[in-house]
């Protein structure tokens, strides 16, 4: 069961927020403000805004922290808030962390060796916080001593399918019994001179300089590369009779979880989608679901040129004709491609669309501006959300590496 939602993203600084802006169609995209980008072929990201980490953080601690922890414990803090489920009868020796990031403390890291060769001539000088602030599974170890859970505490890295594979294996631990609920999510900060310079190198950002906010164009013919996104989305994961017991609100059912590896290219997709396939069938076979079951499919959709024709080649192969029943979208046209943390935001997507029957939009698409080789008679919700039933829905992550993770969701129903 899900029983707490937490977030800061670049459409908002809490779910209501972030939930809002994307029924509307907002774009968080606009100039980088965090370092100066003038000199980069990107001027433009996804940023959160509007973020003073003392508001929500002691200042001594959070110097301790690099960004994309902060953001992480604003969002579990949510989260845990929201769910109630840190109160005084919760058994804490069963209540797990899994954050997960795909790059984690990079800013820190460019710091600190920056300041090394800044001072080279002076010997060594590192923070005694470089490695603590650096490594990538330190959000769940703050959040973790923050709030006494003493369950399984880690985070799992498999680039921008990070923190879909984090759910899923917090649901496992769940159906297993060895934990009674799990705060699970997924961060990243990679909005940084070395973030957006490598992915630069690689040609793998929009450079629609001139207009940032409609740079992310998933599934159109102009798409040049995704828009580079921030924050931090949680969880909270319950066993369904604990959740009962205790009267918690439950948004929605886990029901199944998937994996795959395409085995073909450090970065890009197979043009088949053959992974894409595999990982979508096996979440389905997980959840004892047939692909009619399924109402909305939120996609990976980064808004690259070989990405988007073939996980829509994969979505057709393993729905059939029920592929043009569904709704699709990519909600990383508002954010932006928050890398590690995607599958966290667009699981959190999922959850309130088959709460709420509603579906949000892919923005930025424009009549005419169409790939021939992608099959437009697929409903992908271009530029405003609808309303429909959506009993079911199914988050796609797919990362550098062939790594590919799927989340499925369902109403829950006592």
């Amino acid at each position: 069961m899900v029983t707490g939602l937490g977030a800061i993203t670049p459409l908002g600084n809490d779910v209501k927020t972030t939930w809002e802006s994307m029924l509307n169609g907002v774009s968080g995209a606009g100039p980088i403000t965090l370092f100066d980008a003038s000199k980069f072929k990107t001027h433009f990201a996804c940023e959160v805004k509007d973020f003073n980490v003392n508001d929500y953080i002691d200042k001594k601690e959070a110097r301790k922290m690099d960004r994309y922890t902060q953001l992480a414990v604003v969002a579990a803090r949510e989260a845990i808030e929201d769910s109630g489920l840190a109160n005084e009868t919760t058994n804490k020796d069963r209540v797990g962390v899994v954050i997960s990031s795909g790059i984690g403390g990079i800013t820190t890291f460019e710091q600190e060796v920056g300041n090394y060769y800044q001072h080279q001539d002076m010997g060594p000088r590192y923070s005694p916080f470089f490695i603590p602030k650096m490594i990538g599974d330190i959000a769940s170890g703050h959040v973790s001593i923050m709030y006494g859970f003493r369950g399984p505490n880690f985070g799992t890295v498999s680039a921008c399918a990070s923190s879909t594979n984090g759910a899923v294996t917090a649901f496992d631990m769940i159906r297993l019994g060895k934990v009674d609920a799990v705060v699970t999510g997924g961060a990243e900060a990679a909005i940084s001179v070395s973030g957006v310079g490598g992915f630069n190198a690689m040609n793998a950002l929009s450079t629609r300089n001139d207009s940032p906010e409609t740079a992310s164009r998933p599934f159109s013919a102009s798409r040049d590369g995704f828009v580079i996104g921030e924050g931090s989305v949680c969880l909270v994961l319950e066993e369904m009779e604990h959740a009962l017991a205790r009267g918690a609100k439950i948004y929605a059912e886990v029901v199944g979880g998937g994996a795959s590896g395409d085995a073909y290219h450090l970065t890009a997709s197979h043009p088949e989608g053959l992974g894409a396939m595999l990982v979508m069938k096996n979440a389905l076979a997980d959840a004892d679901m047939t692909p009619d079951q399924i109402d909305y499919i939120n996609v990976h959709g980064t808004s690259t040129p070989v990405g988007d024709p073939s996980e829509v080649k994969a979505i057709k192969e393993v729905f059939g004709e029920n592929a043009y029943k569904l709704n699709i979208s990519s909600t990383k046209s508002m954010t932006g491609h928050m890398l590690g943390a995607a599958g966290a935001v667009e699981a959190m997507a999922c959850i309130l669309a088959v709460q709420n029957d509603i579906v949000p939009p892919t923005i930025n698409h424009t009549e005419g501006d169409d790939d021939p080789e992608i099959d437009y008679n697929l409903n992908f919700t271009f530029n405003k959300a609808q309303k429909r039933e959506v009993r079911a829905a199914l988050s796609n992550t797919f990362g550098f590496g062939g790594h590919n993770a799927c989340i499925i969701v369902k109403k829950f129903v006592k």
